[in-house]
């Protein structure tokens, strides 16, 4: 079992939810991918080993636990993701054209400027920020 797993057992367990085989493989598929599952992607990837109605209840029981995260995106699509916390923290390439969500993490440089503009605008309305997220509208390789 890896670190992450323990992790996510753990996690679990504090929610009074078991870390069953099937979410075991929903979180294995999201840590492969390269950007948020939509639950479509995520049956796609794992048709014959999760059926689509545990494959619902898992993406439900896992958000609700914190271990994954969910994005709601064009066309009223929701992806999810491993949760920061445990994946680190990154930003979306959104592909208006084909819904393609890629995960980029930005230089630290980068990530500090960031940073700064997230605090300066918050600043303007007397905000506290607790934290960002950065999504960039975009066409993607493909469709470009």
């Amino acid at each position: 079992m890896s670190i992450q797993d323990r992790q996510v057992e753990d996690r679990l367990g504090e929610a009074g939810v078991r870390y069953t085989g099937g979410r075991r493989l929903v979180v294995a598929a999201l840590e492969r991918s390269d950007g948020p599952l939509s639950a479509a992607e995520l049956h796609r990837e794992l048709v014959g080993k999760v059926p689509v109605s545990s494959l619902y209840r898992t993406l439900s029981v896992l958000e609700e636990a914190g271990v994954v995260e969910p994005h709601h995106g064009a066309r009223g699509v929701t992806r999810y993701e491993i949760a920061e916390w445990l994946a680190g923290h990154h930003h979306h390439l959104v592909c208006g054209n084909c819904g393609a969500v890629e995960d980029i993490e930005l230089p630290r440089r980068l990530e500090l400027r960031l940073e700064h503009l997230v605090g300066q605008a918050s600043a303007l309305s007397s905000f506290s920020a607790k934290g960002h997220s950065l999504e960039v509208d975009g066409l993607c390789a493909r469709c470009a």
